[in-house]
């Protein structure tokens, strides 16, 4: 499974004093074991980031934007999505499933002892999505060289 990082913006109106959003991060706190998730931000702050271990991104930004609801008391608003990446396969299956395709991944050392990933794809889909896209995606994701190839 891989780590969402979901931001939201817990008051977007701007109406919570600094003390109602250091209490509303205690709150959810609280809330998020529920989930669990693990809430990251600072007292006074509007915006918060919320990692949560998910197969199922959109259910878990539902899930961390009504925890927010009920522990701000207020209309929260989510932003982007990122994912904290391990350079796992499934960070390198995430990456992937991010573009719509699904791929066969194999790990090997290079001469000095480094992964080397070899991602084969459908050459179908390689027309939908530029290759350099995806090559640039896995390389950040896995911190490793990567060879995509074709079947």
């Amino acid at each position: 499974m891989r780590t969402a990082v979901v931001r939201i913006d817990v008051d977007p109106a701007g109406e919570l004093s600094p003390e109602g959003l250091t209490d509303g991060l205690a709150a959810l706190r609280a809330h998020l074991t529920e989930i669990p998730a693990v809430v990251l931000g600072s007292a006074g702050s509007r915006e918060v980031q919320v990692h949560i271990e998910t197969g199922d991104t959109e259910a878990a930004v539902h899930a961390a934007v009504r925890a927010c609801a009920k522990a701000f008391g207020t209309e929260p608003v989510p932003g982007v999505v990122t994912y904290v990446s391990r350079g796992t396969d499934a960070d390198a299956h995430g990456v992937l499933a991010g573009f719509g395709l699904r791929g066969e991944l194999r790990r090997e050392p290079d001469a000095d002892g480094f992964d080397v990933v070899h991602v084969v794809l459908d050459r179908a889909d390689l027309e939908r999505v530029p290759e350099s896209r995806i090559h640039t995606a896995l390389e950040a994701s896995l911190n490793c060289e990567v060879f995509i190839h074709t079947r």
